[in-house]
């Protein structure tokens, strides 16, 4: 053993000095080793400034048995965590069951095997280091996703001031008739971008929130077909640049669901439709209903590449997109699964693209 390394300490708890004195004659070479012959002595080493990092515990002894020491150490927040190895003569199952359930971690039966009192003390030593590294990284993982919801708040309140004046004076300088077409050009620029930022600070919180299970998703009833006609309104102008053509058809159906989260849902996917559509084709959208649930249908004429046909509402999953992050088909997935409904894509070179929505009807999800 490297003699720097600091080693593990090991409490013996026994009135029979024989017995304490094979044990400690065993163990000495590999721990550091203190004795006690009685429960009282033990609890005051346990409850030290040096507390073991294991305890063999005789079970009969005078006055405190090592049941009661046991107890004791299971009571106390500061020596709970200590793992105890019971010694004892007696064989039967009751006796055993009682020091299992009183917070021991292992029994050996006298008289001792020394070998096999070195390997359990090794195992549950490393037990109990691993629990501790779990422990440790559990609160490291808890401060983390905290840390970033704090960041994600902050994001979403510093961030968004500065980006309203960049959007609404852009948004007034558009019509000014004193701009050349190139400044015309710049401002629209200018314009998008701050859009997109203030799309991208909104979605952060509420994505971490879906992924987390943490959403207060609270359902109404609402139109699925108008949520969807106000998305491909908005994205008009995006699919005369493109010189794609938008077709919309279907009954009216009423779902259960979020009208922001809806609009998000299926602004991403008529937007990545427009996208992937080439010049000249047209991206249809159809809802239906059958009274248990509504459905929504986005298909284009332009496919998927293969390659992220198995990924493509994965995160981060994209592909030949300028500017593309990848989050827009997996926030899709992530809205639809937070609704109680499901989304699924079929694409190949000779039929173009479809991607289906299911949610909730109304009627069923409001009762």
């Amino acid at each position: 053993m490297n003699q720097t390394q600091k080693r593990d300490k090991v409490l013996i708890v026994d009135d029979t000095p024989e017995n304490l004195d094979i044990l400690m004659a065993a163990l000495c070479d590999r721990y550091a080793v203190v004795a006690a012959r009685d429960g009282e002595k033990a609890l005051s080493i346990v409850q030290g400034v040096n507390p073991p990092d294991i305890v063999l515990l005789d079970v009969m002894m005078p006055g405190m048995d090592g049941y009661q020491v046991c107890e004791r150490m299971q009571a106390d927040p500061a020596t709970r965590e200590i793992p105890v190895i019971f010694l004892t003569a007696l064989a039967d199952e009751q006796n055993e069951l009682r020091g299992l359930t009183v917070g021991a971690v292992d029994y050996v039966r006298k008289p001792i095997s020394v070998p096999l009192v070195r390997a359990r003390i090794r195992t549950h030593l490393n037990l109990a280091r691993a629990q501790r590294q779990l422990a440790a990284q559990v609160m490291e993982l808890t401060a983390a996703a905290e840390l970033r919801e704090d960041v994600d708040q902050i994001m979403r309140h510093d961030l968004k001031g500065p980006l309203n004046p960049v959007i609404g004076f852009t948004s007034m300088m558009r019509s000014s008739p004193d701009l050349t077409e190139k400044h015309r050009q710049y401002v629209e620029f200018i314009h998008e971008s701050g859009l997109k930022m203030l799309e991208m600070i909104n979605r952060s919180l509420d994505l971490f929130k879906m992924e987390s299970g943490t959403y207060d998703y609270q359902p109404v009833a609402m139109a699925l077909t108008a949520a969807a006609a106000q998305a491909a309104e908005d994205l008009s102008t995006l699919a005369a640049k493109k010189h794609v053509a938008i077709a919309r058809q279907g009954q009216e159906v009423m779902v259960a669901g979020d009208q922001l989260l809806c609009y998000s849902m299926l602004a991403n996917l008529i937007k990545n439709a427009i996208e992937a559509s080439p010049a000249g084709a047209e991206v249809k959208i159809e809802c239906t209903g059958d009274g248990e649930c509504g459905e929504i249908c986005i298909s284009n004429s332009g496919a998927v590449p293969e390659a992220m046909r198995a990924t493509f509402f994965e995160k981060y999953s994209t592909a030949g997109k300028k500017g593309g992050t990848g989050l827009g088909t997996y926030s899709a997935r992530l809205i639809a699964a937070t609704m109680a409904g499901e989304i699924k894509m079929e694409s190949s070179d000779a039929d173009g693209t479809r991607i289906t929505v299911r949610l909730p009807a109304a009627e069923f999800s409001l009762d």
